[in-house]
């Protein structure tokens, strides 16, 4: 049971230390093929790099206006992460703008350069999320954060799990076997888990609390379900379209896709609510 503990502690911290600049301890009998293991806890590692987006969301709130706070947020998570999925949403950018075939897309996304295509896609995506959490609603705003960086990276799981690894070396080479069943499931819960604390925020200490039921529940749900379910649809079908499978940027342009969607959706359920209110 220890020893069990103690291998899935180690996992934890190789998710850790792959996808963030958070210090974990180096282990000198590191094998490659462990990372493959640790997919269980992108998630959970979501969850860490939104919980710290959202505590420094809080804390900057009580001294400087929501759009400045906001903006130390997302700072915040992009230096946690090293801008790994801004990464790979750039390179994805120039490669699938500007390629023509599969390999000349690949050839892009392997030049550090920076091209239009990407600059492109980086300032429409950092705007519009920028955009969209100035908007929701500030009771739920840390909720939704923590709840999108989660959620955002077990669409990219999925997304490992249901396409094969197109290169023949890469940053995520190691992840390239196929997800099991049970991590994926694992996957699966601590991805879903920040939306118990968001429904509750939204849904029960709100200013509609009192009159929240079923159909407000199915309604969120079906909002952002819908709006990171199409997403990630589209970019798994246009990966899968132009080079048969992903690379690693494809999985973290997949993470800044789906992230902006999920708040895009929890969004729109506020709009149909104010729709439906005078009804």
């Amino acid at each position: 049971m220890l020893s069990c503990l103690r291998r899935e502690w180690r996992y934890l911290l190789l998710a850790v230390g792959f996808f963030t600049r958070i210090p974990v301890p180096v282990f000198a009998d590191f094998k490659e093929q462990e990372l493959n293991l640790s997919v269980k806890y992108f998630p959970l590692t979501g969850i860490l790099v939104g919980v710290a987006g959202a505590a420094v969301l809080v804390i900057a709130g009580w001294i400087f206006p929501a759009n400045v706070a906001i903006l130390l947020s997302m700072a915040t998570t992009i230096y946690i992460t090293g801008a790994f999925h801004e990464d790979g949403l750039a390179d994805s950018a120039d490669g699938l703008g500007g390629g023509w075939d599969k390999e000349r897309i690949l050839t892009i996304m392997q030049d550090s350069r920076l091209g239009t295509y990407g600059a492109l896609a980086l300032f429409l995506v950092l705007f519009a999320k920028f955009q969209l959490l100035s908007v929701l609603p500030v009771q739920c705003l840390a909720y939704a954060l923590i709840a999108a960086h989660a959620l955002s990276r077990l669409c990219a799981v999925y997304m490992m799990a249901t396409l094969s690894y197109v290169k023949a070396a890469g940053k995520a080479k190691p992840l390239a076997s196929k997800v099991r069943a049970g991590d994926l499931t694992v996957a699966t819960l601590f991805g879903l888990l920040p939306l118990v604390p968001l429904y509750w925020n939204v849904l029960f200490n709100g200013a509609d609390a009192n009159n929240s039921d079923a159909y407000d529940l199915m309604l969120l749900t079906l909002s952002w379900l819908i709006s990171v379910g199409f997403a990630g649809y589209w970019w798994r079908h246009k990966i899968r379209h132009w080079l048969g499978g992903y690379t690693g940027d494809c999985l973290g342009a997949a993470q800044q896709i789906t992230e902006l969607a999920f708040y895009l959706g929890v969004l729109a359920y506020f709009g149909f609510i104010s729709l439906l209110n005078p009804l």
